[in-house]
């Protein structure tokens, strides 16, 4: 299996989402609290897809 880096796109928006998420986690945020752990896990599963797939 080949691995590729992801796009700078793809890499800041699983950044800002698992911020989001350890930021929620600390400080009650209405909507981002109640997800918080979604949000670190689909960051952390979005740049492992992007390191398989090309191009994204």
């Amino acid at each position: 299996m080949k691995i590729s880096k992801p796009k700078k796109v793809t890499w800041w928006i699983a950044v800002i989402a698992g911020a989001a998420g350890i930021i929620g986690t600390y400080v009650a945020i209405p909507v981002i609290s109640g997800i918080a752990f979604w949000l670190v896990a689909g960051a952390f599963i979005l740049l492992a897809l992007a390191c398989i797939v090309d191009g994204l």
